[in-house]
Formats: structure tokens, C-alpha cells, sequence
């Protein structure tokens, strides 16, 4: 009998669930999920825009792995040395092996000046807002801002671009928390711009995802072209990649004046540079340098500078991996040191402990990417298995999870935070509607109202 903690409830931490629990190699393999939040499924649950009902309905996909008979969800269960978490050390004691798969929780920083200035949020704070994340600022974002500038241009990006830019009533069949549903009808902003370092062949944004903002109901997607024409393969896109050349296609389809009388605007802007963030008790602007191609897929500065006024700014240049205390990480990466897998202490691989997905990888990859990676990495717990389960473990880990006060979250408990949710979207004449509080979430998994 093998057992496995995998810390972590996202794509690839029950990805690595279910890979256990499906192999042949080793019989007997249970896994216990465990999640600081109360909340299963990450940033499926957490990360994905409101209005992309389909990918957020992987949160079926994964719920099948979850309820496994071999799988256990414990949620409310911080992990890291620390007052009110389970230090790695301490869980190697309750199971024969733990997965750590936390993915990236930290935002890229611009390291220009008047970054903290109100009004300036990463677009993770921004998502983490209208996803109802129970550690999200409870709003501020929106109200009275008439103009706001996204910086970056990847899918995380567009989602926050299309979201201000989306009409309320849009949204109001999905699970956007009410305060946020309100505050967004009650936006000013009518125009969204959405700025790029390089140009329409470097964005990191995918067709799908781009085709989107051009379709939004009262509102229109504008691209200046002698701006995008910088890119040398403006003009002609027939020698690119395929993913590259649509996206640069539908760019093309977007140049031209504003029609007038649709709206809001979305911007998309290429070849700027964020220098510095403008204003003296909230920004007011966002300060750009014009930069050119170097020839070799990146760019110089100009030395020409442009200011586009905004009252909202929403940084979205990338994603880093934090330290979980206990665990060795590398500052540089931003992941933990591994091979194949197997978590590296000054060089040599640490029995029983393992990483999968963005902690192990870096942010990088879709959705599915998480699956092979969290293969490999159960192959090699797997080669491992005889010596791992020669360790004699307590009978029950679960009073080892509650000890230091701790009171996890079990899949009855989530299921009554599911139940409380769709209760709420119907009192709100809504589908359901996500609690966007740490208190109402544990108030519903223990059987409150």
C-alpha cells in the first residue's frame, strides 16, 4: 500500500491524482488532495474568465478524478513551515510521498516607476476579483476609470480586456460574484488599450481568444496600422507559423478610424514600452517608450515617448512561482530544483518528495500541457515506490491534518459550498453565483446558510 499527498487541486495536481490511481505498475496507491483553499479545481475554478464556459466546464473532467475511490479531497489545508501550515517535513511523516503541485501565484513585476500607485493592479488581482478568489481585494477596480490600459498582450491579457470591456448584462448568466457584477455595471471606461513591447508577430494571444474581443456586442477592436506595419511581417504574414499568421490576419481586419457610436473601444497597441507610471495620489497615465525590431526577434528603444491616459492600469507581463517554506526553491526560475520530477536538495533527490506543473516547469503551457508533465513525474514516484513504502506511517493521516488547529475540508463539505452557490445564483434570479468570502465558503462546507 502506497500513499500519496498531492498539494495542490488544479489541473496538475489531480492530473497526478489520476495518473496514480490509473496505473497497473503499483497496486494499492491511494492519494489524498490537498488544497489551502476550501475550493477544488485552481484556476480552473479561479483563473478562467467568467464568459468561457466551456473550458471552464474541465471542472467536470476533473471532479470525475476527484471522486475516485481512491482519491480524498481535504481542502482548508495550508502546507509550508509556518504558523498554520503543515511543514513538508511533517507531511512526510503522514504519507510515503507528497507531490507538491502549487503552480505560480506571483506576478511579474514592471520594475518601473509609480507601479504602486492606486489605480495600478496586476491583472491576477483583477481576476482573482471577478472570479470571487476569497483572498481578492474586495473591488476598487473599475468604478470612475474612463480609460484603462492593459500591459501585455497574452491570453490573460485579452481576458481582462474583454471583461471591461464586455456589457454587464453579458456576464450575468455566469458565476461572477454579485459585488463584482454590479461595480461592472457601473463602469465608466469606454476605452481599453491594450499595449504590446513588440509587435502583432510576437503576442503571445491565441486566435480564438483574439477573435473574441472583435465580436463583442457594442464595442470595437481598433489596431492603428502604421504602428503594426513596424512588424516586418505586417505587410505580408504568408510566412509565418499558422497560429501567427491568423492572428496577424484578424489584426489586419481591425485597422482604421474609430466607426463612432459603438461603444466601448479596445486598443490594441504594439511597439511600446512601459516606463513609468504617472500621477501623484492615483495614475493618470501610463508613460511609453516607442521601440523598433532589432532583427532578432526583439526590440530597441527609440528614445520617443508617448503618454496614453488611463485611471486603471492592469499589468499582465507573466506569471513566477513562490517558495513554499520547507521546500528548496531557485529564485531564478522561480520553480523548485528537480529531476524528472524528483525535488532536489543541494543536488541529490529528496525521498518522497516530487513536483508537477508550474512549480516544476515554470509558467509555461496550456491546460493539457499539465497532463504529460504530471506523468513523468508519476513515473518516477512510481520507480521509487518499493523504497518509499517501506516506511511505516500512522493508520489515519487525518489527524495529522488537523493538528495545529487545522479543520479540513472534505468532498461533503465542498458539495455543500456547490449546493450554497446555485441556492444563491436562484435568490438572485442568477445560475449559480460564486461566495466570494473566506467566511461564507466555510460557513456553506459546514452546513450554514
Amino acid at each position: 500500500m502506497l500513499r500519496v499527498a498531492v498539494v495542490g487541486s488544479g489541473p496538475s495536481g489531480v492530473y497526478t491524482a489520476q495518473a496514480l490511481v490509473q496505473q497497473e505498475t503499483v497496486p494499492g496507491v491511494t492519494v489524498d488532495v490537498l488544497d489551502r483553499l476550501p475550493c477544488p479545481y485552481g484556476l480552473v475554478r479561479y483563473g478562467v474568465a467568467p464568459d468561457h464556459e466551456k473550458i471552464k466546464s474541465l471542472q467536470s473532467t476533473l471532479r470525475v478524478a476527484l471522486e475516485h475511490p481512491g482519491v480524498s479531497f481535504f481542502g482548508n489545508v495550508p502546507v509550508g513551515d509556518g504558523p498554520g501550515g503543515l511543514a513538508p517535513r511533517r507531511l512526510l511523516e503522514l504519507y510515503h510521498a507528497v507531490v507538491y503541485c502549487v503552480g505560480a501565484a506571483a506576478d511579474r513585476r514592471l520594475g518601473v516607476p509609480g507601479e504602486e500607485l492606486p489605480g495600478s493592479f496586476s491583472a491576477t488581482e483583477f481576476v482573482s476579483w471577478y472570479s470571487a478568489h476569497p483572498d481578492a481585494a474586495p473591488g476598487g477596480f473599475v468604478l470612475g476609470a474612463r480609460s484603462a490600459v492593459v500591459i501585455g498582450v497574452g491570453n490573460v491579457a485579452v481576458d481582462v480586456a474583454r471583461v471591461l470591456a464586455r456589457g454587464a448584462h453579458e456576464l450575468r448568466h455566469t458565476d461572477v460574484p454579485d459585488a463584482a457584477l454590479a461595480a461592472l455595471a457601473d463602469s465608466r471606461v469606454t476605452d481599453v488599450h491594450m499595449v504590446g513591447r513588440r509587435g502583432p508577430a510576437q503576442a503571445k494571444f491565441t486566435t480564438k481568444e483574439l477573435r473574441e474581443l472583435g465580436a463583442l456586442p457594442g464595442a470595437e477592436a481598433l489596431v492603428r496600422a502604421d504602428e503594426a506595419a513596424l512588424d516586418p511581417a505586417w505587410d505580408d504574414p504568408s510566412g509565418l507559423p499558422g497560429p501567427v499568421r491568423r492572428n496577424v490576419e484578424v489584426l489586419r481586419g481591425w485597422t482604421g478610424e474609430p466607426a463612432g457610436g459603438r461603444g466601448r473601444r479596445i486598443r490594441l497597441r504594439f511597439f511600446l514600452r512601459p516606463v513609468a507610471l504617472l500621477g501623484e495620489d492615483a495614475v493618470r497615465a501610463v508613460r511609453f517608450e516607442r521601440t523598433v525590431p532589432d532583427g532578432h526577434g526583439g526590440v530597441v528603444g527609440t528614445g520617443r515617448f508617448e503618454e496614453i491616459e488611463a485611471q486603471l492600469v492592469l499589468r499582465s507581463v507573466g506569471y513566477r512561482g513562490v517558495p513554499i517554506p520547507g521546500l528548496p526553491f531557485d529564485a531564478g526560475s522561480g520553480t523548485v530544483p528537480h529531476e524528472r520530477g524528483r525535488v532536489l536538495r543541494e543536488g541529490l533527490p529528496s525521498a518522497g518528495e516530487y513536483v508537477a506543473g508550474w512549480i516544476k516547469r515554470g509558467p509555461t503551457g496550456v491546460i493539457g500541457t499539465n497532463r504529460p508533465c504530471a506523468k513523468e513525474t508519476v513515473s518516477s514516484l512510481l520507480a521509487d515506490a518499493r523504497a518509499l513504502a517501506s516506511r511505516t506511517l500512522p493508520a489515519d493521516p487525518r489527524e495529522g491534518l488537523r493538528s495545529g488547529g487545522l479543520e479540513p475540508v472534505e468532498w461533503p463539505g465542498w458539495l455543500g459550498i456547490e449546493a450554497a452557490e446555485a441556492a444563491l445564483g436562484r435568490r438572485l434570479g442568477r445560475g449559480t453565483v460564486k461566495i466570494p468570502d473566506w467566511d461564507g465558503l466555510l460557513t456553506a462546507a459546514r452546513g450554514g446558510p
